[in-house]
């Protein structure tokens, strides 16, 4: 069941808007560029790039304990050098794993099955870029990764947020991390394993890897916004407003000039009021949905989180049954949507009602007697184009109907691609190509579609909501997105 969260929904005739790196060059490669370490010149010089070098650490403190003369008092290690263990220790297994990994002989490791379930490496690789290196990575975010959040402002425009509908991702992930009991940073120290990266919050600033700035903007939306006057100048206020709150009361975003803060939006407007305070904009991590990189998006920077509409705020039960296989699929491919943004309109327009029966475009997925999810359920691919903006809830909702996305859009940074292999499990189709759509899918051997479902079916974890998270879903993808972005910077304080 959905939380009880704010039900305080924005308005729905507002649309969700809508390169790759791999993680250990996410990680790892930041000598040669230094867009990768400090993404502007508005960094403070305490933020700041490092040299290759210094990323080459000892995977543990042994060398820094054994100089502590006898009777010295244990100093717990800084907040940079707990990440400079962890870069070292994922580099580390990148390179080990890097080639050889690629012929599979083997588990990432046999006492890890929380991660790979039995699954052999072959198939692992197939879908991730390293599998053994975002093993490793996912293992220190959950012993190590502490996220400090604001406590700063009142509901509903700040802690909570909508927890249904089109921008559901946003209003559950606020929620998620308020409902949090925040612990002390001893508790995740290096040799004391949490009990998942779910136990994030920290109830010490001082000790933060991250900090979250808890602020909705669909609610800023929702009751800042002065309807069909499309005037953003509110929402940038709140925004400016908040970040001077927290940088007077605290130091730390003044320490970082906000690199090492992150918030989160799934309103189409989330980048636009990111704007407000120009060091946010600038130097902050931004977790959007919105995550179109002819609009400003830095993937090395920013995460692109996935879109989920939840109507009623639960997952459709027909998205929750059994999938059937490809061969008991009797469509090529499914869409039904309004004709929002010119993707959309030229999909229509050369196939809405062209052959029902076997490749079915429909303008309309409201209908009355129309089950939109038993169309996804009998369709081989999901046809999932942009609407207004990039992203679109029909990804999330392919891949728990086990259908290929196909992914009809410009400028689109898809989530957590600097981990997944979206080529393993979805079909990239330039939108030039949608009037030879049909033939482009067609053309696709039934091997091969059978291939990238068993995909779709390996990587369909990473994109379940679940209350409370478990390990691997959709709202510790997240997580893991702002900490390796985290891991991207090194600050010196």
């Amino acid at each position: 069941m959905a939380p009880e969260c704010s039900r305080r929904d924005a308005p729905p005739s507002a649309t969700l808007l809508i390169v790759c790196v791999a993680l250990y060059t996410v990680v790892l490669a930041v000598a040669s560029s230094p867009k990768a370490l400090a993404s502007s010149s508005a960094l403070s010089s305490r933020a700041r790039a490092a040299p290759e070098q210094q990323l080459l650490l000892s995977a543990d403190l042994t060398t820094e304990e054994s100089a502590r003369r006898p009777g010295e008092t244990r100093r717990p290690p800084s907040v940079e050098q707990e990440l400079d263990v962890a870069r070292a220790a994922i580099r580390r297994t990148a390179q080990r794993h890097g080639d050889a990994g690629r012929a599979g002989d083997g588990n990432v490791s046999s006492a890890n099955t929380w991660f790979d379930a039995g699954v052999e490496y072959a198939l692992l690789a197939s879908v991730y870029r390293n599998p053994a290196a975002f093993h490793r990575s996912y293992a220190e975010m959950e012993k190590l990764f502490r996220v400090y959040v604001y406590e700063e402002g009142e509901p509903p425009i700040l802690h909570a947020g909508p927890c249904k509908n089109i921008y559901t991702i946003e209003g559950r992930f606020i929620e998620q991390l308020e409902l949090m009991a925040p612990s002390p940073a001893s508790s995740s120290r290096r040799g004391t394993r949490r009990r998942s990266a779910s136990d994030v919050r920290t109830s010490e600033p001082a000790r933060a890897h991250a900090f979250f700035l808890p602020f909705s903007v669909s609610q800023m939306v929702q009751f800042a916004y002065r309807p069909n006057t499309y005037d953003k100048t509110p929402l940038r206020a709140i925004v400016a407003d908040y970040v001077r709150v927290v940088a007077s009361r605290h130091p730390y975003w003044n320490r970082s000039a906000g690199a090492d803060h992150f918030m989160l939006a799934c309103h189409d407007w989330g980048p636009e009021a990111s704007t407000g305070h120009p060091e946010l904009h600038a130097n902050g991590i931004r977790a959007l949905c919105n995550a179109n990189s002819s609009e400003g998006f830095r993937p090395w920077q920013d995460v692109s989180v996935p879109d989920i509409n939840l109507y009623d705020g639960d997952m459709p039960r027909q998205l929750l049954a059994p999938a059937p296989g490809v061969t008991s699929r009797p469509f090529l491919a499914f869409f039904a949507g309004g004709r929002h943004g010119h993707i959309r309109d030229l999909l229509l327009r050369h196939w809405k009602g062209r052959d029902p029966d076997f490749f079915p475009v429909y303008e309309h997925r409201h209908e009355d007697g129309f089950d939109y999810y038993s169309f996804m359920r009998r369709a081989r691919f999901c046809l999932c184009p942009s609407g207004y903006q990039v992203a679109s809830p029909r990804v999330v909702e392919s891949i728990h109907a086990e259908c290929v996305p196909v992914i009809l859009s410009d400028g689109y940074v898809l989530p957590f691609a600097d981990v997944l292999r979206w080529e393993a499990f979805s079909v990239a189709v330039p939108v030039a190509d949608i009037p030879r759509l049909r033939e482009v899918l067609e053309r696709i051997p039934a091997p091969e579609v059978e291939k990238l479902q068993q995909g779709v079916r390996l990587v369909k974890r990473h994109f379940m909501l679940n209350q409370p998270p478990q390990r691997l879903d959709m709202f510790n993808m997240i997580l893991h997105s702002v900490w390796l972005r985290r891991l991207n910077l090194r600050l010196d304080h």
